[in-house]
């Protein structure tokens, strides 16, 4: 599979790798494009918790809209049927969203993590990801990106741990890591 070429307005971005800051880069791109006046919509997947940029993104950010379709956290355990069912009502909520052209940029955050727990299927994600529009910018996020996204994709950065203080013990701190 080859890069969608023929978007030439838009371009899909993976983040992945093991590393700190997939989401923090999605971010970054995000409040870029508000500085430029375009709409952004940002799906989490899997994530179910308000962190600290989405208070600050619904305080002061309006031209960002995030939504949610994650519950309780089930990184360490297997996916319920309510965290399979979530993350597919997500998937056709995104669906809308492209198809209403309202957006200039849509994250997918997380949406590699879903794949690799099999909330929905690389076949109806690609399909999704296809069906948007020339001017829709996709960026989509979470470690173990499938090949197939790596192959669809314009830009791929692999994002890798060398060094963390989460191995000495130190626990994750609002405003830093959530």
């Amino acid at each position: 599979m080859e890069s969608d070429t023929n978007k030439k307005n838009s371009y899909i971005h993976v983040y992945t790798g093991n590393g700190k800051g997939k989401t923090t880069a999605a971010l970054g791109l995000a409040l870029r494009a508000c500085g430029a006046g375009k709409k952004v919509f940002i799906a989490q997947f899997v994530k179910g918790k308000i962190y600290s940029e989405i208070k600050a993104i619904n305080e002061f950010l309006n031209l960002i809209t995030v939504k949610q379709y994650g519950l309780d956290c089930f990184i360490y355990n297997k996916p319920s049927k309510a965290d399979i069912e979530a993350a597919q009502n997500g998937l056709l909520e995104v669906q809308e969203v492209i198809n209403s052209a309202k957006y200039d940029v849509l994250i997918l955050d997380e949406a590699n993590i879903a794949l690799y727990y099999n909330l929905f299927s690389i076949e109806e994600f690609i399909k999704l990801i296809k069906s948007r529009a020339n001017n829709l910018e996709i960026i989509i996020t979470g470690r173990y990106a499938p090949k197939e996204i790596i192959e669809i994709a314009d830009l791929v950065s692999e994002i890798k741990e060398v060094k963390h203080y989460y191995t000495k013990g130190v626990e994750a701190r609002k405003g830093i890591e959530y």
